[in-house]
């Protein structure tokens, strides 16, 4: 136990974007717990009489009256409830900032692999989450949101309507739709969510945490401060960091005022309606995927609404955990790995995820496009035209941008250990020739240039065997020889001892030769390079 509490920790930056989730969806918890209170999940009809005037008589679920008496009659009530919300923002949005920061890095390499899938599983849960709750309201336009989800399921062939009346407890909008929502709210994802986090905190101590390439520091250490008590005092520090803005967010930044839409009527839609911003990606695809239909033994396939909205999601899901165990079968790397890798030092793995980041922007971005289209004062056909060019043609020049990008900084980075950083001053030479002078970088600097293995691309053996018999897995090693290819084709390599060694005494000569500065002034003493 005291082992573990004096437990090294490594410090920097990039580490607290996964304390924001963490410390965001304790607020989540904290907050909703206040919320349960006062809310009442039903939706018997009822007619308001709170201090709401322009709601005075009018009739409506319990569930929105409870809404509006926690927003506008309990102290404190509005302040919670939009600190709530917005928790709920920033626990998904730092959630999706930290997984990209462990997949640039290689952080998720082995052993860590399922550390990533859990870190997926509740990116996936939070949405649904955050789903269920801003729905819970039943005003407007949270029940506008419903009845697209009852019409997303009814498109599933052949159990579609099953699963709608199931759900709904018959017809839509039942009776049953707001008392399950929030039993799955606040009981069924928040403890799966729990039990994933501590699995993912409980694996995190484990496996040790991942650190930073640095003179001093290898695969087999951890440099950083002890959890006691260096650690948890920062860490509950950032915690009262991450509460108090969440908290200025609710009083300062309003969020679904619910008054401003009214109670849920299914005969009414709002225009300009949109989901919360992470459930806008599918709900961009939905508006820009052309009208495909097919009848298929009498029943009626709605491509249109199964590959936005039931199929890219579950598809973008499964891509996301299996890009570990893609990466680790192509470079046959078997080894536990704890210093992170810098993005250029990847560049194919880093150009995918930039690609994958781009079609989900753009899918984003698809979701406003009637907005984009009103404020602009652009074609909406116009916009989706564009969109479902881009959506193919954006990710692919993101990859062949990013990959190209992350090479030439490679080539900047071998220049630097081979000839030193730019100094600005400029020496002649006895000829009247002209250069700048360059100086070695410092040994730090090199070291963590240099703290990276030089990449291998597997070559696949014969696909026969000395009897002209096919060898087992000799079609796979083919595929696994040509994605080696193409991931570490161009990839810059480290400089050998032997170059590093050459370019040193060149820069001790170019320094203690006879060139004269410009301005007489005396050359400066050698820094070692590494």
């Amino acid at each position: 136990m005291k082992k573990n509490l004096r437990k090294v920790f490594p410090d920097h930056w990039s580490f607290m974007l996964g304390e924001v989730a963490l410390w965001s969806f304790v607020v989540v918890l904290l907050t909703g717990v206040f919320l349960t209170l006062w809310y009442v999940p039903s939706m018997g009809e009822v007619e308001y009489n709170g201090s709401y005037d322009p709601m005075r008589g009018v009739g409506m679920s319990e569930a929105y009256r409870s809404t509006l008496h926690i927003s506008f009659d309990v102290r404190g009530g509005l302040l919670l409830r939009q600190m709530h919300h917005w928790g709920a923002m920033v626990f998904i949005a730092s959630m999706m900032v930290h997984m990209m920061r462990v997949f640039f890095t290689g952080a998720f390499r082995k052993p860590r692999e399922i550390n990533w899938v859990i870190g997926c599983l509740l990116l996936f849960l939070g949405t649904i989450e955050g789903f269920t709750g801003y729905s819970l309201p039943d005003d407007l336009l949270s029940g506008t949101g419903i009845r697209a989800a009852d019409g997303f399921m009814k498109a599933s062939p052949v159990v579609g309507t099953y699963m709608s009346f199931f759900l709904f407890g018959g017809e839509f909008p039942g009776e049953s739709i707001i008392p399950r929502l929030y039993t799955v709210h606040v009981l069924l994802i928040p403890g799966l969510l729990l039990a994933l986090v501590a699995a993912h905190m409980l694996l995190l101590v484990y496996h040790k945490h991942t650190q930073w390439a640095g003179p001093g520091r290898t695969e087999e250490n951890v440099v950083g401060y002890p959890m006691l008590p260096v650690y948890a005092a920062k860490a509950g520090g950032f915690f009262f960091i991450v509460f108090g803005t969440i908290a200025v967010m609710g009083g300062l930044l309003t969020i679904n005022p619910v008054w401003k839409f009214g109670p849920y009527d299914p005969t009414k839609v709002t225009a300009g309606s949109q989901p919360d911003w992470y459930m806008g990606w599918p709900d961009g695809l939905l508006r820009i995927i052309p009208g495909w239909e097919s009848v298929i033994f009498g029943y009626t396939i709605s491509w249109n609404i199964m590959i936005p909205i039931l199929i890219a999601p579950v598809v973008m899901l499964l891509v996301l955990i299996a890009l570990p165990f893609i990466e680790a079968w192509i470079t046959g790397d078997k080894r536990e790995h704890h210093l992170l890798q810098r993005p250029r030092d990847v560049p194919t793995r880093t150009a995918i995820m930039v690609s994958l980041m781009t079609f989900y922007g753009l899918a984003w971005a698809a979701g406003g496009n009637d907005i984009i289209a009103i404020k602009l004062h652009l074609s909406i056909n116009q916009i989706t035209y564009f969109m479902r060019v881009m959506i193919f043609v954006g990710p692919a020049i993101a990859f062949f941008v990013t990959r190209r990008w992350c090479i030439s900084l490679q080539r900047h980075d071998r220049e630097k250990l081979l000839h030193g950083y730019e100094t600005g001053v400029i020496m002649r030479s006895p000829e009247g020739g002209y250069s700048e002078r360059h100086l070695p970088i410092s040994e730090a600097a090199a070291y963590t240039l240099t703290a990276r293995d030089r990449d291998e691309v597997f070559v696949a053996g014969s696909k026969v065997d000395e009897n002209g018999v096919a060898a087992p897995g000799g079609r796979l090693d083919g595929l696994r020889s040509k994605l080696s290819t193409l991931m570490y084709a161009d990839n810059v390599q480290k400089p050998t001892v032997e170059e590093l060694d050459e370019a040193r005494h060149h820069l001790e000569h170019e320094l203690h030769g006879d060139h004269a500065l410009v301005g007489g002034s005396e050359p400066p003493a050698l820094e070692k390079g590494h």
